[in-house]
Protein backbone atom coordinates (compact mmCIF):
# COMPACT_ATOMS: atom_id res chain seq x y z
CA UNK A 1 0.00 0.00 0.00
CA UNK A 2 1.30 3.44 -0.99
CA UNK A 3 0.57 6.76 0.67
CA UNK A 4 -1.04 7.98 -2.56
CA UNK A 5 -3.64 5.21 -2.19
CA UNK A 6 -5.15 7.14 0.72
CA UNK A 7 -6.62 9.60 -1.79
CA UNK A 8 -8.28 6.92 -3.91
CA UNK A 9 -11.71 7.15 -2.30
CA UNK A 10 -13.24 4.91 -4.96
CA UNK A 11 -11.56 1.92 -3.35
CA UNK A 12 -14.00 0.49 -0.78
CA UNK A 13 -11.22 -0.31 1.67
CA UNK A 14 -9.94 3.29 1.56
CA UNK A 15 -13.46 4.61 2.12
CA UNK A 16 -13.82 2.22 5.09
CA UNK A 17 -10.48 3.41 6.50
CA UNK A 18 -11.50 7.07 6.37
CA UNK A 19 -14.96 6.45 7.83
CA UNK A 20 -13.38 4.51 10.68
CA UNK A 21 -10.58 6.89 11.62
CA UNK A 22 -13.09 9.74 11.71
CA UNK A 23 -15.21 7.69 14.13
CA UNK A 24 -12.21 7.12 16.39
CA UNK A 25 -11.13 10.77 16.05
CA UNK A 26 -14.52 11.88 17.36
CA UNK A 27 -14.33 9.34 20.20
CA UNK A 28 -10.90 10.63 21.22
CA UNK A 29 -12.09 14.23 20.92
CA UNK A 30 -14.92 13.49 23.39
CA UNK A 31 -12.73 11.28 25.60
CA UNK A 32 -10.23 14.10 26.24
CA UNK A 33 -12.61 17.07 26.20
CA UNK A 34 -12.03 17.82 29.91
CA UNK A 35 -8.30 18.66 30.01
CA UNK A 36 -8.36 21.86 27.89
CA UNK A 37 -11.34 23.21 29.87
CA UNK A 38 -10.13 22.24 33.34
CA UNK A 39 -9.20 25.79 34.40
CA UNK A 40 -12.61 27.04 33.25
CA UNK A 41 -14.27 24.39 35.37
CA UNK A 42 -12.23 25.44 38.42
CA UNK A 43 -13.24 29.09 37.97
CA UNK A 44 -16.93 28.31 37.41
CA UNK A 45 -17.35 25.62 40.07
CA UNK A 46 -16.20 27.00 43.39
CA UNK A 47 -16.60 23.61 45.09
CA UNK A 48 -14.21 21.88 42.66
CA UNK A 49 -10.48 21.52 43.44
CA UNK A 50 -7.35 20.72 41.44
CA UNK A 51 -7.16 17.41 43.35
CA UNK A 52 -10.63 16.53 42.06
CA UNK A 53 -9.47 17.12 38.49
CA UNK A 54 -6.44 14.86 39.01
CA UNK A 55 -8.81 12.16 40.21
CA UNK A 56 -11.08 12.71 37.20
CA UNK A 57 -8.01 12.28 34.97
CA UNK A 58 -7.44 8.81 36.44
CA UNK A 59 -11.17 7.98 36.22
CA UNK A 60 -11.08 9.12 32.59
CA UNK A 61 -9.00 6.07 31.63
CA UNK A 62 -10.14 3.51 34.22
CA UNK A 63 -13.24 1.79 32.83
CA UNK A 64 -11.65 1.64 29.40
CA UNK A 65 -9.89 -1.43 30.81
CA UNK A 66 -12.94 -3.69 31.31
CA UNK A 67 -14.73 -1.96 28.42
CA UNK A 68 -12.01 -2.99 25.97
CA UNK A 69 -12.27 -6.59 27.14
CA UNK A 70 -16.06 -6.61 26.78
CA UNK A 71 -15.92 -4.80 23.45
CA UNK A 72 -13.31 -7.26 22.20
CA UNK A 73 -15.74 -10.08 22.97
CA UNK A 74 -18.61 -8.17 21.38
CA UNK A 75 -16.61 -7.65 18.19
CA UNK A 76 -16.22 -11.37 17.71
CA UNK A 77 -19.97 -11.84 18.22
CA UNK A 78 -21.63 -8.87 16.49
CA UNK A 79 -18.92 -7.34 14.30
CA UNK A 80 -17.31 -3.87 14.43
CA UNK A 81 -20.00 -1.87 12.58
CA UNK A 82 -22.71 -2.54 15.15
CA UNK A 83 -20.39 -2.27 18.15
CA UNK A 84 -18.83 1.04 17.07
CA UNK A 85 -22.19 2.63 16.28
CA UNK A 86 -23.81 1.59 19.56
CA UNK A 87 -20.74 2.65 21.55
CA UNK A 88 -20.73 6.16 20.09
CA UNK A 89 -24.45 6.69 20.66
CA UNK A 90 -24.55 5.35 24.23
CA UNK A 91 -21.39 7.14 25.39
CA UNK A 92 -22.95 10.48 24.44
CA UNK A 93 -25.16 10.09 27.54
CA UNK A 94 -22.39 10.25 30.21
CA UNK A 95 -20.63 12.97 28.18
CA UNK A 96 -23.73 15.19 28.42
CA UNK A 97 -24.15 14.24 32.10
CA UNK A 98 -20.60 15.45 32.74
CA UNK A 99 -21.18 18.67 30.83
CA UNK A 100 -24.08 19.62 33.08
CA UNK A 101 -22.85 18.03 36.32
CA UNK A 102 -23.59 19.95 39.51
CA UNK A 103 -21.84 17.81 42.13
CA UNK A 104 -18.40 16.23 42.53
CA UNK A 105 -19.97 12.78 42.58
CA UNK A 106 -21.94 13.38 39.38
CA UNK A 107 -18.81 14.60 37.61
CA UNK A 108 -16.76 11.63 38.86
CA UNK A 109 -19.34 8.97 37.97
CA UNK A 110 -20.11 10.41 34.53
CA UNK A 111 -16.37 10.72 33.76
CA UNK A 112 -15.84 7.15 34.93
CA UNK A 113 -18.60 5.79 32.69
CA UNK A 114 -17.45 7.96 29.78
CA UNK A 115 -13.99 6.39 30.01
CA UNK A 116 -15.53 3.35 28.29
CA UNK A 117 -15.39 5.34 25.03
CA UNK A 118 -11.69 4.50 24.86
CA UNK A 119 -12.75 1.00 23.84
CA UNK A 120 -13.61 2.45 20.45
CA UNK A 121 -9.95 2.04 19.55
CA UNK A 122 -10.05 -1.77 19.37
CA UNK A 123 -13.27 -1.63 17.32
CA UNK A 124 -11.55 0.31 14.56
CA UNK A 125 -8.49 -1.93 14.73
CA UNK A 126 -10.75 -4.92 14.12
CA UNK A 127 -12.65 -3.17 11.31
CA UNK A 128 -9.41 -2.19 9.58
CA UNK A 129 -8.10 -5.76 9.83
CA UNK A 130 -11.24 -6.96 8.04
CA UNK A 131 -10.70 -4.58 5.12
CA UNK A 132 -6.91 -4.82 4.58
CA UNK A 133 -4.56 -7.69 3.78
CA UNK A 134 -1.62 -8.68 6.03
CA UNK A 135 0.98 -6.98 3.84
CA UNK A 136 -0.78 -3.59 4.25
CA UNK A 137 -2.21 -3.86 7.75
CA UNK A 138 0.59 -2.05 9.57
CA UNK A 139 0.23 1.18 7.61
CA UNK A 140 -3.59 1.01 7.49
CA UNK A 141 -3.93 0.54 11.23
CA UNK A 142 -1.18 3.07 11.96
CA UNK A 143 -3.00 5.65 9.83
CA UNK A 144 -6.33 4.82 11.50
CA UNK A 145 -4.93 5.11 15.02
CA UNK A 146 -2.64 8.07 14.32
CA UNK A 147 -5.34 10.29 12.86
CA UNK A 148 -7.84 9.03 15.41
CA UNK A 149 -5.56 9.75 18.36
CA UNK A 150 -5.10 13.26 16.98
CA UNK A 151 -8.57 13.91 18.37
CA UNK A 152 -7.03 14.64 21.78
CA UNK A 153 -4.73 17.32 20.32
CA UNK A 154 -7.63 18.76 18.30
CA UNK A 155 -9.70 19.00 21.48
CA UNK A 156 -6.89 20.84 23.25
CA UNK A 157 -6.58 23.34 20.39
CA UNK A 158 -10.25 23.98 19.55
CA UNK A 159 -12.44 23.46 22.62
CA UNK A 160 -11.25 26.58 24.51
CA UNK A 161 -12.02 28.70 21.44
CA UNK A 162 -15.44 27.07 21.12
CA UNK A 163 -16.18 27.58 24.82
CA UNK A 164 -14.95 31.20 25.05
CA UNK A 165 -15.57 32.67 21.60
CA UNK A 166 -18.59 30.76 20.29
CA UNK A 167 -20.69 30.05 23.37
CA UNK A 168 -19.10 32.42 25.90
CA UNK A 169 -20.21 33.05 29.46
CA UNK A 170 -19.50 30.97 32.55
CA UNK A 171 -21.31 27.97 31.05
CA UNK A 172 -19.42 28.06 27.76
CA UNK A 173 -17.37 25.02 28.75
CA UNK A 174 -20.56 23.06 29.43
CA UNK A 175 -22.02 23.73 25.98
CA UNK A 176 -18.71 22.98 24.28
CA UNK A 177 -18.51 19.54 25.93
CA UNK A 178 -22.20 18.80 25.29
CA UNK A 179 -21.85 19.60 21.59
CA UNK A 180 -18.99 17.12 21.21
CA UNK A 181 -21.30 14.45 22.66
CA UNK A 182 -24.12 15.28 20.24
CA UNK A 183 -21.71 15.17 17.29
CA UNK A 184 -20.50 11.73 18.38
CA UNK A 185 -24.04 10.34 18.66
CA UNK A 186 -24.97 11.63 15.20
CA UNK A 187 -21.87 10.11 13.63
CA UNK A 188 -22.62 6.82 15.38
CA UNK A 189 -25.98 6.65 13.61
CA UNK A 190 -24.35 7.56 10.29
CA UNK A 191 -21.61 4.92 10.72
CA UNK A 192 -24.23 2.19 11.13
CA UNK A 193 -25.55 2.81 7.60
CA UNK A 194 -22.31 3.93 5.88
CA UNK A 195 -20.10 0.85 6.23
CA UNK A 196 -20.06 -2.95 6.27
CA UNK A 197 -17.95 -5.46 8.18
CA UNK A 198 -15.39 -6.06 5.45
CA UNK A 199 -15.70 -6.45 1.67
CA UNK A 200 -18.62 -8.35 0.17
CA UNK A 201 -18.15 -12.07 0.67
CA UNK A 202 -15.83 -11.65 3.65
CA UNK A 203 -15.91 -14.61 6.03
CA UNK A 204 -15.92 -13.35 9.60
CA UNK A 205 -13.88 -16.00 11.42
CA UNK A 206 -15.13 -16.12 14.99
CA UNK A 207 -13.74 -17.80 18.11
CA UNK A 208 -15.50 -20.79 19.62
CA UNK A 209 -16.47 -18.69 22.64
CA UNK A 210 -16.42 -14.94 23.22
CA UNK A 211 -16.36 -15.12 27.03
CA UNK A 212 -12.62 -15.86 27.20
CA UNK A 213 -9.61 -16.15 24.88
CA UNK A 214 -8.69 -19.58 23.56
CA UNK A 215 -5.13 -20.79 24.17
CA UNK A 216 -2.99 -23.54 22.72
CA UNK A 217 -1.47 -25.25 25.76
CA UNK A 218 -1.88 -25.80 29.49
CA UNK A 219 1.05 -23.48 30.18
CA UNK A 220 -0.53 -20.77 28.05
CA UNK A 221 -3.77 -21.07 30.05
CA UNK A 222 -1.83 -20.37 33.24
CA UNK A 223 -0.16 -17.37 31.57
CA UNK A 224 -3.54 -16.03 30.42
CA UNK A 225 -4.84 -16.22 34.00
CA UNK A 226 -1.73 -14.45 35.32
CA UNK A 227 -2.10 -11.62 32.78
CA UNK A 228 -5.85 -11.32 33.42
CA UNK A 229 -5.56 -10.63 37.17
CA UNK A 230 -3.79 -7.23 37.03
CA UNK A 231 -5.87 -6.20 34.04
CA UNK A 232 -8.93 -6.04 36.31
CA UNK A 233 -7.18 -5.75 39.67
CA UNK A 234 -5.69 -2.37 38.72
CA UNK A 235 -9.14 -0.88 39.31
CA UNK A 236 -8.58 -1.38 43.04
CA UNK A 237 -5.92 1.33 42.74
CA UNK A 238 -8.59 3.74 41.51
CA UNK A 239 -10.97 2.71 44.31
CA UNK A 240 -8.24 3.37 46.86
CA UNK A 241 -7.56 6.82 45.38
CA UNK A 242 -11.27 7.70 45.31
CA UNK A 243 -11.65 6.63 48.94
CA UNK A 244 -8.50 8.49 49.95
CA UNK A 245 -10.05 11.72 48.67
CA UNK A 246 -13.22 11.23 50.70
CA UNK A 247 -15.63 10.17 47.95
CA UNK A 248 -16.27 6.75 49.54
CA UNK A 249 -16.83 5.47 53.06
CA UNK A 250 -14.76 2.52 54.28
CA UNK A 251 -17.78 0.24 53.86
CA UNK A 252 -18.26 1.18 50.22
CA UNK A 253 -14.52 0.99 49.61
CA UNK A 254 -14.33 -2.61 50.75
CA UNK A 255 -17.52 -3.40 48.86
CA UNK A 256 -15.98 -2.16 45.60
CA UNK A 257 -12.75 -4.05 46.29
CA UNK A 258 -14.91 -7.14 46.78
CA UNK A 259 -16.72 -6.58 43.49
CA UNK A 260 -13.40 -6.24 41.66
CA UNK A 261 -12.18 -9.48 43.25
CA UNK A 262 -15.38 -11.25 42.15
CA UNK A 263 -14.93 -9.96 38.58
CA UNK A 264 -11.37 -11.30 38.55
CA UNK A 265 -12.62 -14.65 39.84
CA UNK A 266 -15.36 -14.69 37.19
CA UNK A 267 -12.84 -14.04 34.43
CA UNK A 268 -10.63 -16.88 35.70
CA UNK A 269 -13.63 -19.23 35.75
CA UNK A 270 -14.49 -18.25 32.17
CA UNK A 271 -10.92 -18.94 31.06
CA UNK A 272 -11.13 -22.41 32.60
CA UNK A 273 -14.62 -23.07 31.20
CA UNK A 274 -13.60 -22.16 27.66
CA UNK A 275 -10.17 -23.77 27.56
CA UNK A 276 -10.39 -26.96 29.61
CA UNK A 277 -12.56 -28.80 27.01
CA UNK A 278 -10.37 -27.53 24.15
CA UNK A 279 -7.10 -28.59 25.80
CA UNK A 280 -8.49 -31.99 26.81
CA UNK A 281 -9.44 -32.70 23.19
CA UNK A 282 -6.07 -31.43 22.00
CA UNK A 283 -5.30 -28.43 19.79
CA UNK A 284 -4.34 -29.22 16.17
CA UNK A 285 -0.80 -28.12 15.33
CA UNK A 286 -1.96 -25.72 12.62
CA UNK A 287 -4.31 -24.00 15.09
CA UNK A 288 -1.73 -23.24 17.79
CA UNK A 289 -0.38 -19.77 18.43
CA UNK A 290 2.23 -18.42 20.89
CA UNK A 291 0.57 -16.68 23.84
CA UNK A 292 3.99 -15.30 24.77
CA UNK A 293 3.62 -12.95 21.81
CA UNK A 294 0.31 -11.69 23.21
CA UNK A 295 2.00 -11.13 26.60
CA UNK A 296 4.85 -9.21 24.95
CA UNK A 297 2.43 -6.94 23.08
CA UNK A 298 0.45 -6.37 26.28
CA UNK A 299 3.67 -5.05 27.78
CA UNK A 300 4.41 -2.82 24.78
CA UNK A 301 1.01 -1.15 24.92
CA UNK A 302 1.34 -0.71 28.68
CA UNK A 303 4.66 1.03 28.07
CA UNK A 304 3.76 3.12 25.00
CA UNK A 305 0.05 3.98 24.99
CA UNK A 306 -0.15 3.90 28.78
CA UNK A 307 2.73 6.34 28.93
CA UNK A 308 1.17 8.54 26.24
CA UNK A 309 -2.13 8.89 28.12
CA UNK A 310 -0.28 9.70 31.33
CA UNK A 311 2.12 12.18 29.70
CA UNK A 312 -0.53 14.16 27.81
CA UNK A 313 -2.36 14.54 31.15
CA UNK A 314 0.64 16.16 32.91
CA UNK A 315 2.73 17.73 30.15
CA UNK A 316 0.93 21.13 29.92
CA UNK A 317 1.47 21.82 33.62
CA UNK A 318 5.07 20.58 33.41
CA UNK A 319 5.94 23.06 30.65
CA UNK A 320 4.00 25.87 32.31
CA UNK A 321 5.71 25.45 35.68
CA UNK A 322 9.22 24.66 34.41
CA UNK A 323 9.58 27.46 31.82
CA UNK A 324 7.06 29.96 33.21
CA UNK A 325 4.79 29.81 30.17
CA UNK A 326 1.17 30.89 29.92
CA UNK A 327 -1.39 28.07 30.08
CA UNK A 328 -2.30 28.61 26.43
CA UNK A 329 1.31 28.43 25.22
CA UNK A 330 2.07 25.42 27.43
CA UNK A 331 -1.04 23.67 26.15
CA UNK A 332 -0.08 24.25 22.52
CA UNK A 333 3.45 22.94 23.12
CA UNK A 334 2.18 19.92 25.05
CA UNK A 335 -0.31 19.19 22.25
CA UNK A 336 2.69 18.49 20.01
CA UNK A 337 3.11 15.17 21.82
CA UNK A 338 -0.29 14.00 20.54
CA UNK A 339 -0.03 15.99 17.28
CA UNK A 340 2.85 13.75 16.19
CA UNK A 341 0.28 10.92 15.97
CA UNK A 342 -0.66 12.24 12.52
CA UNK A 343 2.61 11.03 11.01
CA UNK A 344 4.51 8.94 13.56
CA UNK A 345 1.94 6.22 14.09
CA UNK A 346 1.25 5.61 10.37
CA UNK A 347 5.02 5.60 9.79
CA UNK A 348 5.39 3.01 12.57
CA UNK A 349 2.90 0.78 10.79
CA UNK A 350 4.49 1.47 7.39
CA UNK A 351 7.97 0.61 8.66
CA UNK A 352 6.53 -2.58 10.14
CA UNK A 353 5.10 -3.44 6.70
CA UNK A 354 8.21 -2.59 4.67
CA UNK A 355 11.03 -3.74 6.93
CA UNK A 356 10.25 -7.44 6.50
CA UNK A 357 10.68 -8.15 10.22
CA UNK A 358 7.90 -6.87 12.49
CA UNK A 359 9.64 -8.15 15.65
CA UNK A 360 12.82 -6.16 14.94
CA UNK A 361 10.82 -2.98 14.33
CA UNK A 362 9.07 -3.45 17.67
CA UNK A 363 12.39 -3.87 19.49
CA UNK A 364 13.88 -0.73 17.94
CA UNK A 365 10.86 1.37 18.85
CA UNK A 366 10.77 0.19 22.48
CA UNK A 367 14.44 0.96 23.10
CA UNK A 368 13.84 4.35 21.45
CA UNK A 369 11.02 5.07 23.92
CA UNK A 370 13.27 4.19 26.85
CA UNK A 371 15.98 6.58 25.64
CA UNK A 372 13.44 9.32 24.81
CA UNK A 373 11.78 9.36 28.22
CA UNK A 374 15.16 9.17 29.96
CA UNK A 375 16.16 12.35 28.11
CA UNK A 376 12.88 13.99 29.13
CA UNK A 377 13.72 13.08 32.72
CA UNK A 378 16.84 15.24 32.40
CA UNK A 379 14.92 18.31 31.19
CA UNK A 380 14.81 21.33 33.50
CA UNK A 381 14.69 25.14 33.36
CA UNK A 382 18.36 25.31 32.36
CA UNK A 383 17.48 23.72 29.01
CA UNK A 384 16.41 25.98 26.18
CA UNK A 385 12.71 25.67 25.44
CA UNK A 386 13.47 24.81 21.81
CA UNK A 387 15.66 21.87 22.84
CA UNK A 388 13.05 20.64 25.33
CA UNK A 389 10.34 20.71 22.66
CA UNK A 390 12.63 18.90 20.20
CA UNK A 391 13.33 16.11 22.71
CA UNK A 392 9.61 15.85 23.50
CA UNK A 393 8.73 15.50 19.82
CA UNK A 394 11.51 12.96 19.22
CA UNK A 395 10.29 10.87 22.15
CA UNK A 396 6.73 11.11 20.84
CA UNK A 397 7.84 9.79 17.43
CA UNK A 398 9.03 6.58 19.08
CA UNK A 399 5.97 6.31 21.36
CA UNK A 400 3.43 6.70 18.55
CA UNK A 401 5.48 4.58 16.15
CA UNK A 402 5.60 1.76 18.69
CA UNK A 403 1.82 1.90 19.02
CA UNK A 404 1.50 1.50 15.25
CA UNK A 405 3.99 -1.36 15.24
CA UNK A 406 2.11 -3.15 18.05
CA UNK A 407 -1.11 -3.29 16.10
CA UNK A 408 0.75 -4.09 12.90
CA UNK A 409 1.52 -7.45 14.55
CA UNK A 410 -1.72 -8.31 16.39
CA UNK A 411 -3.98 -9.28 13.44
CA UNK A 412 -1.42 -11.86 12.27
CA UNK A 413 -1.07 -13.69 15.61
CA UNK A 414 -4.40 -15.52 15.41
CA UNK A 415 -6.97 -14.29 12.89
CA UNK A 416 -10.18 -15.37 14.61
CA UNK A 417 -8.99 -14.00 17.97
CA UNK A 418 -8.10 -10.54 16.65
CA UNK A 419 -10.89 -8.86 18.63
CA UNK A 420 -9.93 -10.50 21.91
CA UNK A 421 -6.18 -10.00 21.48
CA UNK A 422 -6.73 -6.37 20.49
CA UNK A 423 -9.02 -5.92 23.48
CA UNK A 424 -6.47 -7.35 25.90
CA UNK A 425 -3.52 -5.38 24.53
CA UNK A 426 -5.64 -2.23 24.38
CA UNK A 427 -6.76 -2.75 27.96
CA UNK A 428 -3.15 -3.00 29.06
CA UNK A 429 -2.57 0.46 27.58
CA UNK A 430 -5.09 1.79 30.07
CA UNK A 431 -3.67 -0.35 32.86
CA UNK A 432 -0.43 1.50 32.20
CA UNK A 433 -2.21 4.87 32.22
CA UNK A 434 -3.94 4.21 35.56
CA UNK A 435 -0.70 2.90 37.06
CA UNK A 436 1.43 5.79 35.81
CA UNK A 437 -1.10 8.54 36.63
CA UNK A 438 -1.52 7.22 40.16
CA UNK A 439 2.24 7.00 40.58
CA UNK A 440 2.62 10.55 39.28
CA UNK A 441 0.80 11.90 42.35
CA UNK A 442 3.75 10.75 44.50
CA UNK A 443 6.82 11.70 42.42
CA UNK A 444 8.37 14.69 40.67
CA UNK A 445 8.01 15.09 36.88
CA UNK A 446 11.67 14.11 36.35
CA UNK A 447 11.26 10.96 38.44
CA UNK A 448 8.06 10.23 36.53
CA UNK A 449 9.83 10.34 33.15
CA UNK A 450 12.58 8.02 34.41
CA UNK A 451 9.95 5.56 35.70
CA UNK A 452 8.17 5.32 32.35
CA UNK A 453 11.57 4.98 30.64
CA UNK A 454 12.21 1.96 32.88
CA UNK A 455 8.81 0.57 31.90
CA UNK A 456 9.74 0.78 28.21
CA UNK A 457 13.05 -0.96 28.92
CA UNK A 458 11.25 -3.83 30.67
CA UNK A 459 8.91 -4.13 27.68
CA UNK A 460 11.92 -4.27 25.35
CA UNK A 461 13.19 -7.25 27.38
CA UNK A 462 9.76 -8.92 27.18
CA UNK A 463 9.70 -8.52 23.38
CA UNK A 464 13.29 -9.74 23.05
CA UNK A 465 12.55 -13.01 24.85
CA UNK A 466 8.85 -13.62 24.10
CA UNK A 467 7.80 -11.98 20.85
CA UNK A 468 7.87 -14.18 17.75
CA UNK A 469 7.58 -13.08 14.15
CA UNK A 470 3.97 -13.93 13.16
CA UNK A 471 3.42 -16.58 10.51
CA UNK A 472 2.24 -15.05 7.24
CA UNK A 473 2.80 -11.51 8.52
CA UNK A 474 3.43 -10.23 4.98
CA UNK A 475 1.18 -12.56 3.01
CA UNK A 476 -1.69 -11.89 0.64
CA UNK A 477 -4.15 -13.41 3.12
CA UNK A 478 -4.18 -14.21 6.84
CA UNK A 479 -3.23 -17.73 7.89
CA UNK A 480 -6.37 -19.81 8.35
CA UNK A 481 -6.25 -23.09 10.32
CA UNK A 482 -8.27 -26.28 9.99
CA UNK A 483 -10.33 -25.20 13.00
CA UNK A 484 -11.11 -21.84 11.33
CA UNK A 485 -12.38 -23.66 8.26
CA UNK A 486 -14.43 -26.04 10.37
CA UNK A 487 -16.05 -23.19 12.30
CA UNK A 488 -16.77 -21.26 9.09
CA UNK A 489 -18.43 -24.32 7.54
CA UNK A 490 -20.33 -25.23 10.70
CA UNK A 491 -21.01 -22.21 12.99
CA UNK A 492 -22.83 -24.50 15.44
CA UNK A 493 -19.48 -26.16 16.21
CA UNK A 494 -18.53 -23.10 18.21
CA UNK A 495 -21.38 -23.57 20.64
Amino acid sequence: MKISDLFNYKKPEIKALHLTWIAFYICFFVWFNMAPLATSMLKDLGWLTAEDLRLFAIANVALTIPARILVGMGLDKWGPRRVFSVLMVTMAIPAIAFAFGETRTQLLVSRLVLSSIGAGFVVGIHMTAMWFKPRDIGFAEGFYAGWGNFGSAAAAMTLPMLAFNVFGGVDGWRYAIANTAILMALYGVYYWFAITDGPAGTVHHKPRQVSAMEVSSWADMVKLIIWTIPMIGILSLLVWRIADMGYLSSTWTWAFHGVIALIVLYQVVQILRVNLPILRRGVPEDDKYPFNSVAALNSTYFANFGAELAVISMLPMFFEMTWGLTPTTAGMIAASFAFINLVARPIGGLVSDKCGNRRLVMLVYMIGIAIGFALMGLMNASWSLVLAVAVTILCSVFVQGAEGATFGIIPSIKRRLTGQISGMAGAYGNVGAVFYLTLYTFVTPSQFFFIIAAGALLSFAACFFWLKEPEGAFGEEYVISSVDLELAANPQASK
